[in-house]
């Protein structure tokens, strides 16, 4: 009887440890394929990006069926977490929305409504800095900066 129990125990451990395998391999193997859309969701378009340097791109969305931004910046290499940011601030409403702290793969979403609005967007990730002002408006030229600092 205590072998019955013994090899069931045995089993059951090792149906849980590859069970466990499956469920956190998916999860670690999703991680370079993260995009905009994955972050903000379906509805939203990229309609601009900034480079991050080489460690990734801040990437604009803009949903057209409720007039919203939103902003993620995504690492082109996930890893170990690093300190990163997103954010994005309409001037005219003076709306702010980001996400920081340190992340392995993305930091945001941001939401802001932006309709018919000049947006200021950028981000970070680790040492490398990325703002746009003026962005996506007829009226201004956008002004790019990237900063290592």
């Amino acid at each position: 009887m205590r072998t019955i129990r013994h090899l069931a125990a045995v089993g059951a451990f090792t149906a849980l440890a590859v069970g466990g395998t499956v469920a956190f391999g998916a999860t670690a193997s999703a991680a370079p394929n993260v995009t905009p859309q994955g972050v903000c969701g379906q509805a939203y378009k990229t309609v601009n990006s900034a480079p991050v340097g080489s460690l990734g791109t801040v990437y604009l969305t803009y949903n057209s069926s409720n007039g919203m931004n939103c902003v993620a910046t995504i690492r082109a290499n996930p890893g170990s977490a690093k300190y990163m940011s997103t954010y994005i601030h309409v001037p005219a409403t003076d709306e702010w929305a980001g996400d920081d702290g340190k992340f392995t793969s993305y930091a945001g979403p941001g939401y802001v409504y932006g309709k018919g609005y000049c947006v200021s967007w950028g981000g970070h990730i680790d040492n490398v800095y990325v703002s746009v002002e003026n962005s996506n408006c007829a009226s201004l030229k956008e002004q790019r900066t990237t900063e290592i600092r």
